[in-house]
C-alpha cells in the first residue's frame, strides 16, 4: 500500500511530497491536469514563505522571480506607499509549480497526471476512471476548487453575494514596468480589489477579487468589468491600457475567501486552500500552502495518519489572527467610505503597512 497519497500537485502537494519522500515514505502525487498550468493567482511570496522553500531546498534563485521591496495602495485618488518589512518575490505559478514538481520527483515521489479524484472515503481515493487507490495517509492539496464532501462554507455576508476570482496577464512592456516598478500593487474599488504583481518573465499578474453583484452590473463580462473600472480609477486604467484584451481573463466562481476548518478524520490531512483560504490581497495564499505542508509532514513524521485531526486543529489556530486581519483590510478596502481614509492612513503611518504585512502571515508552528 501507498504509505502517503496526495490530491494535487500545486506548491501545497508538491511541498508535502518533498518532504514526505525525503522523510523515507512510499509517496504518489495525483495531478488532474495533464500539462502544468498557470493557476489564477498565488504569485506573490512573501520573505517568511522564501524561507520555507529554502529549507526544502527551492533557493530564490532558482525560481528566478521579480523582486518585491514595497506595497503601493490605490482608492480613488488616494495613493499610499511603503516598504515591505523584508524582499519578497513575483513568480508565476506555472514557474513555482514546475520547480516543486520536479523537486518532488527528485526527492523520489511519484507523480501521475491526467488523474482526477473524485471522492475520498475508507482511506482509499477514487478517480473518474472508477480506480481506487488506498494509502495509509492521504493529503488533500486540491487547490481553490472544490471536492466533493469536502464543502467550504463562506462567511454570512458573502452568501448572498459571492466572490469571484479574476485573471488578466499583462504582457512585458518598458513602460509598464517603470510603472510598476518592485511594488505590489493593490488597486481598491466598490465590492472587490486588484492586486498587481510583476513576475519573472517581465509581465505582470493582475489579479481580482470582485463580489459577483459588480460582475453582475457589466453584463457577466469580465472583459468589459475591467474597462469600466480602467475608465474610474486613472491609476488601474493606465496599467491596463497595455493589456493584451486577445488573451482574455480568466475566472473561478465562488471562492471562499475567509474560511478555514479545525475538522478532519485520521489519516486525512488537508493542506492549502482545503484547510482555507485567505484573502488574496495579503498575498499569504502560498504562505499557507507550503506552511501546512511543513506542519502536515512534520504531523506525520510524529504519528503518521492518526496525527491529521491534531495537526488540522493546531492549523486552524495559526490562522485565526492573519485570517481576521486579513477580513478587515478586506472589508475597509472594498467599501468606498472606508477605503479612501485606510489608505490616507497608510499613507501618514507607513509603519501601518509593514505591521499588517507581517501579522497576516502564518507564523511557524
Amino acid at each position: 500500500m501507498t504509505e502517503a497519497l496526495i490530491v494535487g500537485a500545486g506548491p501545497a502537494g508538491s511541498a508535502a511530497a518533498i518532504g514526505l519522500a525525503r522523510s523515507g515514505a512510499q509517496v504518489l502525487l495525483l495531478e488532474r491536469a495533464r500539462e502544468t498550468g498557470d493557476a489564477l493567482c498565488g504569485g506573490f511570496l512573501s520573505w517568511q514563505t522564501l524561507a520555507r522553500l529554502e529549507a526544502i531546498g527551492i533557493a530564490a534563485d532558482t525560481l528566478g522571480g521579480q523582486r518585491v521591496t514595497g506595497v503601493r495602495l490605490f482608492a480613488g485618488k488616494r495613493m499610499s506607499e511603503a516598504r515591505l518589512p523584508e524582499a519578497a518575490l513575483g513568480v508565476s505559478r506555472h514557474r513555482l509549480d514546475s520547480v516543486l514538481q520536479v523537486a518532488a520527483e527528485t526527492a523520489g515521489a511519484g507523480l501521475e497526471r491526467g488523474v482526477h479524484a473524485t471522492a475520498i472515503a475508507d482511506g482509499s481515493v477514487q478517480t473518474r476512471d472508477g480506480a481506487a487507490l488506498a494509502a495509509s495517509a492521504i493529503f488533500l492539496a486540491a487547490g481553490k476548487h472544490g471536492f466533493r464532501g469536502f464543502a467550504r462554507e463562506p462567511a454570512a455576508w458573502q452568501r448572498s453575494d459571492p466572490v469571484m476570482g479574476l485573471r488578466l496577464r499583462l504582457p512585458t512592456h518598458p513602460a509598464l514596468e517603470r510603472l510598476v516598478g518592485e511594488a505590489v500593487e493593490l488597486h481598491l474599488f466598490d465590492r472587490g480589489y486588484a492586486g498587481l504583481v510583476r513576475q519573472e518573465d517581465g509581465s505582470s499578474n493582475l489579479c481580482l477579487a470582485v463580489h459577483k453583484s459588480r460582475l453582475d452590473e457589466a453584463g457577466g463580462d469580465p472583459g468589459a468589468l475591467l474597462r469600466v473600472l480602467g475608465d474610474a480609477l486613472p491609476r488601474l486604467g493606465e496599467r491596463l491600457a497595455f493589456a493584451d484584451w486577445s488573451r482574455g481573463v480568466d475566472a473561478i466562481g465562488h471562492v471562499p475567501y475567509g474560511w478555514r476548518t479545525a475538522d478532519t478524520a485520521p489519516g486525512l490531512f488537508r493542506l492549502g486552500d482545503q484547510a482555507g483560504v485567505i484573502p488574496s490581497l495579503a498575498g499569504e495564499g502560498m504562505g499557507l500552502a507550503v506552511a501546512s505542508a511543513d506542519a502536515a509532514v512534520a504531523a506525520w513524521r510524529r504519528g503518521g495518519g492518526d496525527a491529521a485531526p491534531e495537526y488540522q486543529r493546531a492549523l486552524a489556530a495559526r490562522m485565526a489572527r492573519p485570517f481576521a486581519l486579513a477580513n478587515l483590510v478586506w472589508r475597509l478596502g472594498e467599501n468606498p467610505r472606508t477605503a479612501g481614509p485606510m489608505t490616507a492612513a497608510a499613507s501618514l503611518f507607513p509603519s501601518l503597512v509593514r505591521i499588517a504585512s507581517r501579522t497576516t502571515r502564518i507564523r511557524s508552528g
